[in-house]
């Protein structure tokens, strides 16, 4: 019989606190297919993904060492929804074709369960690659506190940004675990815990 692979989807909102979920699953030993390193590594200079961002978004994108200014190509696409939606359309299709190779490696490898970390996993229509999904959630306020302070925004920034994406309350209609990140990072941390345990559950039900 062909073992089982449980693939679960990890989302949330900008500035929901998804990477201490993420943190905390890796730590207990699973692999993680993280969606923005992918999408990093692919706007890095040599990189095909990179020439065509540079060729529709312009030379002020760049740092002097040619390398994408992360910030500013941010506040082009948070203002424009055309131009969100093309770089997506240049990046999209290959992350996904990147995190279906990754998830066929660690299947021939043998793992029982992969983590598949993405932040628009749901708006990009991909919620078809995951068996579970887990949801992040956090209050409005904290939210905006969190985004305010991390990338240095100002509250009406943030929340415009906040708003490009699905509401919290949508995802979690969708939601087979949901994590509430509003409160200590200790309470997450073992919510996360509590929600490994039910995964390990669910792969070996299946494999009996």
């Amino acid at each position: 019989m062909e073992r089982v692979m449980l693939v679960v989807g990890l989302t949330g909102s900008i500035a929901s606190g998804k990477s201490v979920v993420s943190k905390t699953l890796k730590e207990l030993g699973l692999p993680i297919i993280d969606a923005d390193l992918i999408a990093r590594k692919m706007v890095k200079p040599g990189e095909v993904g990179y020439q065509e961002i540079v060729d529709h978004f312009g030379k002020g994108i760049l740092n002097p060492d040619q390398t994408i200014n992360r910030r500013r190509l941010a506040k082009i696409i948070f203002s424009a929804s055309k131009e969100r939606e093309r770089l997506n359309f240049i990046l999209h299709p290959r992350i996904v074709e990147e995190s279906k190779r990754r998830m066929r490696d660690f299947k021939e490898r043998g793992e029982r369960i992969v983590i598949l970390d993405a932040a628009l996993l749901v708006e990009a229509g991909e919620l078809s690659l995951a068996d579970k999904l887990i949801v992040v959630t956090v209050s409005p306020k904290i939210q905006v506190k969190r985004l305010v302070q991390r990338d240095h925004l100002t509250e009406r920034e943030a929340k415009k940004r906040i708003a490009t994406q699905m509401s919290l309350s949508e995802k979690v209609k969708l939601a087979d675990y949901v994590i509430d990140n509003s409160g200590p990072v200790r309470k997450t941390i073992k919510r996360t815990k509590g929600i490994y345990d039910q995964l390990c559950l669910t792969i070996t039900d299946k494999e009996e």
